[in-house]
């Protein structure tokens, strides 16, 4: 017997409904559809390399031998979930450095501090990255501990929301030494993986003439680029990558967390021995992945194709974007001053407009999201504004919303709540907003 229209219809729309959780979890999977089917190929290769899990040294699979010796992970997919944000705390590594009065380093590193050419000084003993992982016959180092202290901030028309202010620490096994006393901790949560090779190709000029350093315009605004050294161009550039922006370009980026989160050697990072520093001999001297005629563990082909993977996966379409909620959340977005920072359109060279809703800059926080550590020219209370497209899709990608620097915020509400410096008369505002215009604020976050 044939099913009347109207049993199809339930069937079909069933199906759709059991299948909506699972498209929404590989939404961050896909690659840009302007893609040739040559280039799909290399696409999926490249995220073949990124979800593959590392073995240390030596191993019979020489392709993907060579973890650590110190790591934080055993695949790039291990701290990008889904391709998207880490998972907090589990998923959080601390970057660490010391101030440069504290040890005697000498008038060279001073004076390339000074110069821009040196972005911070490692701490002496454990470097620019705590992992609290080893190989077999090496100790980790320190790990990263979090407790959270719950807050609640009342809104205007007495709404509470609670919030968990973050306590970070570290905790060594016993007999390892600890961190110097005057070690700067900047814990970190991944983040997102999707729209990096649009956001590479954003002309300079459009994200500079966004700057306004000393705030000409009177918004309270003072947004400044980070100036990063570049060793193949042989002077400072913008800096665009990393929650500091202490990244010139996906190149640098991706060898950047293969050497401190995994321990992998690279063409622009050829050390094999990670985030291994002079004090640690034995971490230097492990067992390292390189074959015979290899000069890195992750070879040219290999970090070509992870690069390409990189630069190709997709922004998901927004949602619902003509509800009137949805509508009303955008203009209020823009009127409440949101946009000042995350800045909706970029034009790109070849014409294509994207909207990431960030401009690439660096901007004075406040002291709630202050880490107080530097990174070349951003300050321990700067970050670089995250772009927020793909924010709505957060908890269906990640399996849970884990927002900020540190992943505290679990909501976009409280990640605005937790806005200060520059950002706080935004975040006033928010905070005296009806219920009903709040909503649609976040229902507009939502469609992202």
């Amino acid at each position: 017997m044939t099913p009347r229209p109207a049993v199809r219809a339930a069937g079909l729309l069933c199906a759709l409904l059991l299948a909506a959780p699972a498209l929404a979890q590989g939404a961050f999977r896909q690659p840009e559809a302007a893609l040739t089917a040559e280039q799909r190929f290399g696409f999926r290769l490249g995220e073949a390399v990124f979800r593959r899990l590392w073995v240390s040294a030596p191993a019979s699979t020489r392709h993907a031998d060579g973890l650590g010796p110190l790591f934080n992970a055993r695949s790039c997919q291990g701290c990008h979930i889904g391709n998207g944000r880490g998972r907090a705390p589990s998923g959080l590594v601390a970057r660490i450095s010391v101030p440069p009065s504290v040890l005697p380093f000498g008038a060279e590193a001073a004076a390339r501090l000074a110069t821009g050419t040196l972005g911070w000084i490692d701490e002496p003993r454990y470097g620019a990255q705590l992992q609290p992982f080893a190989v077999q016959g090496l100790a980790g180092e320190p790990r990263l501990v979090t407790e959270w202290r719950e807050e609640t901030v009342t809104l205007a028309d007495g709404t509470a929301v609670p919030l968990r202010r973050p306590l970070h620490r570290t905790e060594a096994a016993p007999g390892m030494p600890p961190l110097h006393p005057d070690a700067m901790l900047s814990p970190r949560l991944a983040p997102p993986m999707i729209g990096l090779g649009l956001l590479e190709t954003v002309p300079e000029a459009q994200i500079l003439a966004l700057a306004d350093p000393a705030d000409a315009d009177g918004d309270g605004i003072r947004g400044r680029p980070n100036s990063v050294w570049s060793a193949a161009a042989g002077r400072p550039v913008l800096g665009r990558f990393g929650w500091k922006a202490g990244e010139p370009d996906l190149p640098r980026q991706v060898a950047s967390a293969a050497a401190l989160d995994l321990g992998l050697s690279t063409p622009p990072r050829p050390e094999p021995w990670g985030d291994c520093t002079p004090a640690q001999p034995a971490c230097r001297a492990a067992p390292h992945g390189l074959a015979a005629g290899q000069r890195t563990e992750l070879g040219p082909a290999l970090f070509d194709l992870l690069l390409h993977f990189t630069r190709h996966l997709a922004v998901p379409p927004r949602r619902d974007t003509a509800a009137p909620a949805v509508r009303r959340g955008e203009a209020l977005f823009a009127a409440l001053g949101c946009a000042a920072c995350h800045n909706p359109r970029f034009t790109l060279a070849d014409g294509r407009a994207i909207a990431p809703y960030t401009d690439l800059l660096l901007h004075d926080m406040g002291e709630d999201l202050a880490d107080g550590r530097p990174e070349w020219r951003a300050g321990g209370r700067d970050w670089r504004t995250p772009p927020l497209w793909g924010l709505g899709l957060t908890r269906a990608v990640s399996g849970e919303t884990a927002l900020l620097h540190d992943g505290r915020a679990r909501s976009a509400l409280e990640a605005i709540l937790w806005h200060g410096g520059e950002a706080r008369p935004a975040r006033e505002r928010v905070v005296g907003l009806p219920a009903a215009d709040r909503a649609a604020l976040l229902a507009f976050l939502e469609s992202l």
